[in-house]
This record gives C-alpha cells, structure tokens and sequence, in this order.
C-alpha cells in the first residue's frame, strides 16, 4: 500500500514546504494530466483510472476532463456521480459524495483553509476540514464549496454560489455566501428553473 502524508483534520499543520505533502501533490498532478489525455469516448478507460485514483468509487462515474485534486485517495465518490470540466478538489481531507450527484462545469471543493494570522499564514501552516455532500444533489456552475461544510441529500446548489456554511436536505440555496432560498417541492416536477425567471 502507498505511503500517504498524514493530514490531521480540523488542527493546524504544516503543509507548505514539507517535502512528503509535495511529493504526493505533484504525484497527482501528474495523474491528472495523464487521466486528461484519455479519449473523451473511452469511459471504460477513464472508469478504471479514477478507481485507482480516488479513495472509493461507486457505479458509472464520469468525470471530464479536465479534472484536477490534490491527493485522489482522499474522494470518495457514490454511483452514477457526474463531473463536468473544469473540476477542481482540494482534498487535503476527506471529499465524500452520495449517490446521484450532478456537479456543473468550473465548481471548486475546497478543505484547506490558512491561517488568518499572517505569520502563521507565512510559515505554510493550514487546516483540513471534511466536505461531505449527500445524494442525489445537484451543483450549479462554478459553485464553490468551502472547508467543513455539508450538503443534504436532494439539495440544489445555484450557479456561482459561495457555500461556507452547511445545506439542509431538500432545499434550493443559492448566493455568496449562499442561503436557503427555499424548499424543493411537488411543483419542482412540473417546471425547470429557467421558468422562475419569465
């Protein structure tokens, strides 16, 4: 089994400059370059290497290119999980997806964050949280998605938002930072949301 660089969740550590994180970060880098040149049409292909990439995956998981994370093994992702391009997942700690998951093109998932002290800032100190969303979830175009938070299962996540606090199930949130808008509901299975906008 590889050697992973131990990441101690919610305290602060030392990440930047310390030569077992940076090995592994530039390992993974080089794993998604190479998963990005394969053919958009081999899915079988792309299937079999995401599985040796991530921690966990699910059935039919498709993932476009380009992708880009920091460790792989730390994404644990459900069946029938949906990335579009332009993903990003800073997984210094755990990125744990449902079932049914729809993610859109240019969302970032992010566990680090740094320390708001500039001279603990500058001494490369940082902290890992866990991001946890739910099943059947939908995120909208470059969406962020912050340190620590969860995503209830069937919640929709609207384009451009800034999560930094956790989502309740079955809600349409969205805004920076991104807030309940409101429930999802029985009219949701009779109209699109670009009909709210007429």
């Amino acid at each position: 089994m590889k050697q992973r660089p131990y990441v101690p969740v919610g305290v602060f550590f030392r990440g930047s400059g310390d030569p077992a994180y940076e090995r592994a970060v530039n390992a993974c880098r080089a794993k998604c370059r190479r998963y990005s040149r394969i053919r958009p049409a081999a899915l079988r292909r792309q299937r079999r290497f995401l599985r040796r990439l991530f921690g966990r995956t699910g059935k039919d998981v498709t993932v476009v290119a380009p992708f880009c994370c920091d460790y792989g093994y730390n994404i644990e992702v459900g069946d029938r999980f949906y990335a579009n391009r332009n993903v990003t997942m800073q997984d210094g700690a755990k990125i744990t997806f449902g079932d049914d998951v729809f993610i859109a093109p240019n969302c970032v998932f992010t566990t680090a964050e740094h320390a708001v002290d500039p001279q603990l800032r500058k001494a490369g100190y940082e902290v890992a949280k866990p991001i946890t969303v739910g099943n059947n979830v939908w995120i909208g175009a470059g969406a962020i998605i912050l340190a620590g938070v969860t995503i209830g299962d069937n919640a929709v996540i609207g384009a451009g938002s800034v999560v930094t606090r956790s989502i309740p199930a079955n809600v349409v949130a969205a805004g920076v930072p991104c807030r309940v808008l409101r429930q999802v509901c029985e009219e949701d299975a009779r109209r699109y949301p670009m009909e709210e906008r007429e």
